[in-house]
């Protein structure tokens, strides 16, 4: 396959993982993900990115702080939410929702099975490596989005390398837990984490995949 080819094959493989094998990644294999994501272009080559990860017993009690932060619903996100999903937005939000209780049985009007499967995203599902990307706070909307970069690039190296991810902005509502896990300082922001590891293939959560829009409802041609 040409370089064209190649990068199309990845980007088609890619998904976001909803459930884990407990098999380590080899630390090589870690650290070359993470070699090839630092090519990721950024304003000024300023590269805000900044990254904890966790595995073992310490992404072990991240994991249970976590699910307790969730449990109590107390959100506290460094950077705000959407404030609304509205028009075409809302619909492909909608689309992913259903699609994904569709692939686990899981009917509309199930609330309890519904909050099992919301709390999943807490429970990091299942993952053993955790990385918490966060950005430089002084450096405004312009590090997160050098930060967005960082993460499409490292999930397209992880694919490359047969390593499943899914990055996660859940747990960025607990920011101030988050960031007191890891021992961040205040200069900086909570932006998402990405949890990755081998996908459990058998997991019907892991059959289903999300649409993309065509090229000619995003961009516009002025000849």
């Amino acid at each position: 396959m040409n370089r064209f080819e190649v990068l199309s094959d990845i980007l088609e493989q890619r998904y976001s993982c909803r459930a884990f094998r407990p098999d380590p990644v080899p630390r090589a294999q870690i650290e070359a993900m993470f070699g090839m994501a630092q090519r990721t272009a950024s304003w000024c080559n300023a590269q805000p990115w900044q990254v904890a990860l966790l595995s073992g017993d310490a992404l072990e009690r991240f994991r249970s702080g976590l699910v307790e932060m969730a449990e109590q619903g107390r959100s506290e996100p460094h950077i705000d939410f959407p404030a609304s999903y509205e028009g075409v937005y809302a619909e492909r939000r909608r689309e992913c929702g259903l699609a994904l209780y569709q692939s686990v049985g899981i009917a509309r009007d199930d609330t309890e099975r519904r909050r099992e499967q919301h709390m999943d995203n807490f429970r990091l599902f299942g993952a053993p490596h955790v990385a918490v990307i966060s950005t430089a706070r002084s450096l405004g909307t312009y590090g997160a989005v050098d930060c967005g970069g960082y993460v499409s690039n490292l999930l397209n190296a992880a694919t490359s390398l047969g390593i499943a991810t899914i990055p996660q902005a859940a747990p960025a509502r607990y920011g101030h837990y988050v960031a007191d896990a890891i021992g961040l300082s205040g200069d900086r922001l909570i932006v998402c984490v990405v949890s990755f590891g081998y996908a459990d293939t058998s997991h019907p959560v892991n059959g289903f995949r999300t649409s993309r829009a065509g090229v000619p409802s995003v961009v516009s041609f002025l000849d």
